[in-house]
C-alpha cells in the first residue's frame, strides 16, 4: 500500500490526540466519576463506556485505556500490512510482547492471582489475548517457558538459554535481561542500512538501550552491584553508553564520579538529578527525565519524511504517551493528590 495514503490516515488519527484544552479538562475534574463522564467527551467514549459496564471506578478507566491502546495498534497494523512500514511497526509492538511475557513471569515468580496478572497485560503484539490467558494459565515460570518454546514463539529462545542459571539463582532479573536482550538485537537485525527510515528507528532503538544501561548501571551502583557481576546485564547496541562507561558508572565510588561519567553524553541532563537520587534511593524522578526524553525523540519523528514510515512511528509514540498520562491522572485523582503534585507527574512533551 502506498505510504502517502497510509500517513494520511495516521495523520488523522494524530489530530484526534488529546491536546493542551482536553487534558486541562481532565485535570480539572474532583473525582473518578467527573473524569469518566470527561472521558466519554473525547475519542476514549467507546471504551470507557464498554468498560464502566464491567468495573466501576479506577478500573474501569485503566481497562478502557487498554482496549483503546490495543484496537489502535490492530488498526495501525491493519493500515501498515504489506507496505514498507510494516517492519518498523511490527518492531514497536514486540515491546508489548516483552512487557507481557515479563508481567506473566513475575507474576508466577511472585505468586500474584491471575486475575492481577491479567490486569497488567496489554495484548497489541503479536501475542494476542487467547494465548495470554493460556500463558497466564501456567502453574510457574517455566510452565510459561515451556508453552512459549511449544508455540515457537521466538521470544521463547533466550528464556529457554538461560532458565537453569534462573532457576539456580532464582533471580528473574536473569530472564528479563536475556528477553531484552534478545528483543533488541532482533530489531537492530531487521533494520537495513541505507534506509532512511531503519536509519530513523535504529536511533531510537539505540536511545532506548542507552537509557536502559543508564539506569541499571546507576541503581548497581548504588546497590554496590560487583563489577564482574554487573558486566553480565550490559545490554549491547548503544550509541553513547559503552561498555567500558558501563563499568565506570557501576565502579564509580562518589556521586561527583558517576556525574562526571555522564558528561559528554546527550544525558547529561541528568547531571543535577543524580545526586539527590543517590542519596535518597529515589530513582523514579531520574526515571521519568530518561523516559520523557525518549518520547520526545519518538514522537518527534512525526514531523519528518511526509511519505517515510517514521511518521507511522512518531504516532505510537504520542498515543502510547497520551495514555499514560490519562492514566496518572486517573491514579492522581484516585488517590486524592493535588493538582500541583499530578502536574509534576505528567509526561510533558
Amino acid at each position: 500500500m502506498d505510504l502517502g495514503y497510509i500517513n494520511a490516515r495516521v495523520r488523522g488519527m494524530h489530530s484526534r490526540l488529546l491536546g493542551p484544552k482536553a487534558f486541562d479538562a481532565l485535570m480539572i475534574q474532583q473525582d473518578i466519576p467527573s473524569l469518566v463522564s470527561e472521558l466519554e467527551k473525547t475519542p476514549y467514549r467507546d471504551e470507557i463506556q464498554e468498560a464502566s459496564v464491567l468495573y466501576p471506578g479506577l478500573k474501569g478507566i485503566e481497562t478502557a485505556l487498554r482496549l483503546n491502546l490495543v484496537h489502535t495498534c490492530q488498526k495501525i497494523l491493519s493500515l501498515v500490512e504489506g507496505s514498507d512500514a510494516e517492519q518498523l511497526v511490527r518492531i514497536i509492538l514486540a515491546r508489548w510482547d516483552v512487557h507481557n511475557i515479563k508481567t506473566v513471569m513475575r507474576g508466577k515468580h511472585l505468586h500474584v492471582s491471575p486475575e492481577e496478572i491479567e490486569e497488567c497485560l496489554i495484548p497489541a503484539g503479536s501475542l494476542g489475548e487467547p494465548l495470554l490467558v493460556e500463558l497466564i494459565k501456567q502453574p510457574d515460570v517455566r510452565g510459561v517457558v515451556d508453552l512459549l518454546a511449544t508455540w515457537d514463539v521466538p521470544f521463547a529462545r533466550p528464556l529457554t538459554q538461560y532458565f537453569d542459571e534462573y532457576a539456580s539463582a532464582r533471580e528473574l532479573s536473569i530472564l528479563e535481561y536475556a528477553l531484552d536482550r534478545f528483543h533488541y538485537e532482533n530489531s537492530l537485525a531487521l533494520l537495513k542500512a541505507g534506509k532512511s527510515d531503519h536509519e530513523v528507528m535504529r536511533t531510537l532503538l539505540m536511545q532506548e538501550i542507552d537509557s536502559l544501561n543508564l539506569k541499571n548501571a546507576i541503581r548497581m551502583n548504588r546497590d554496590r552491584v560487583d563489577p564482574e557481576t554487573a558486566e553480565k546485564y550490559f545490554l549491547p547496541g548503544g550509541e553513547h553508553i559503552t561498555p567500558e562507561k558501563f563499568l565506570a558508572l557501576v565502579k564509580a565510588g562518589t556521586i561527583d564520579e558517576i556525574v562526571g561519567n555522564v558528561e559528554g553524553t546527550p544525558y547529561y541532563f541528568l547531571a543535577p538529578l543524580i545526586p539527590e537520587a543517590m542519596r535518597t534511593g529515589t530513582f523514579s524522578v531520574l526515571e521519568k527525565e530518561l523516559d520523557e526524553y525518549l518520547t520526545r525523540k519518538g514522537t518527534g519523528v512525526f514531523r519528518s519524511d511526509p511519505l517515510g514510515g517514521a511518521v507511522v512511528i512518531g504516532y505510537l509514540w504520542a498515543k502510547q504517551n497520551e495514555i499514560i498520562n490519562i492514566r496518572i491522572i486517573a491514579r492522581c485523582k484516585d488517590a486524592r493528590i493535588p493538582d500541583a503534585e499530578l502536574e509534576k507527574e505528567l509526561r510533558h512533551v
